[in-house]
């Protein structure tokens, strides 16, 4: 009885060091592939051009989502019971998921920035009701700089799914302008006058050319509308210099800029 019971141990002995071993090789062979898959990906994600920021967080999401498999399925080879354990993993996923939706949202939302890029670093946008030049792009937030230097992190999620203006996407922009003269003014001298202040500065592109109409007569004053093309970083500066050119140029020709009047007039009522 008793060599039968050291015969039975011994090969229970030699089973268990044969799972035990195969297991082993099979969670060291499993997790060699799982950092390969994970550098493959990291990989093609480079020559695809992909935010490095996504790339790493990719990478270690897959890396650690390939481990986990791995050592469940060493662990089943070992004959431990994984179904509650893969169930209780899902049920901490789902409670997670929950505290996190917003956060959560917020990263999908910038996962799908930076693949689809509707903006650079650098770049000046409008989102959310926030204008500013871009900082940075990151998973959960963009971070702008306002004109008056004020840093504004915007959530991602709420960004990728509302309406993005990108005033640096194009070379060009069309710099609109509107003049007003009084109604007794000199139409085609005003019209002459705008036309050679455009042309004059170097900045106004030739194409597409210039457009000078009126565009409005108001109640005080016959508005004229000038639609001019310059590069994108020269908007601000041909708008701002002809506000001041067109004000000195009308001055000197005679034409009055008009604003608005009231007439007050006063009768004595004799007792």
């Amino acid at each position: 009885m008793h060599e039968l019971n050291t015969e039975r141990l011994t090969e229970l002995a030699i089973s268990l060091g044969a799972q035990i071993a195969l297991a082993l090789v099979a969670l060291l062979i499993g997790l060699w592939l799982a950092g390969w898959i994970s550098r493959r990906v990291d990989s093609r994600m480079e020559k695809l051009n992909v935010e490095i920021t996504l790339r790493r967080f990719l990478r270690s999401l897959i890396g650690l989502g390939l481990k986990v498999m791995v050592v469940i399925s060493v662990a089943s080879m070992l004959g431990v019971a994984t179904t509650s354990f893969i169930a209780v993993l899902g049920a901490a996923g789902l409670a997670v998921g929950l505290a996190l939706q917003g956060s959560l949202s917020n990263f999908a939302g910038g996962v799908l920035l930076i693949l689809f890029k509707p903006y650079k670093v650098g770049d000046y946008v409008e989102m959310q009701g926030i204008s500013g030049s871009v900082v940075s792009i990151q998973l959960l937030n963009t971070v702008l700089r306002t004109p008056d230097n004020k840093v504004v992190f915007v959530p991602n999620g709420p960004v990728a799914n509302g309406n993005i203006t990108n005033y640096s996407a194009e070379d060009t922009r069309r710099v609109d302008m509107v003049f007003g003269i009084s109604y007794g003014g000199d139409i085609d001298l005003a019209k002459t006058s705008l036309r050679e202040l455009l042309q004059a500065d170097a900045r106004v592109l030739p194409e597409p050319a210039p457009l000078v109409v009126v565009g409005e007569l108001a109640d005080n004053s016959v508005n004229l509308t000038v639609r001019a093309w310059a590069a994108t970083s020269d908007y601000w500066g041909v708008y701002f210099d002809m506000q001041e050119a067109v004000k000195k140029r009308f001055d000197a020709v005679g034409l009055e800029i008009p604003f608005p009047q009231r007439d007050v007039h006063l009768h004595t009522v004799s007792p």
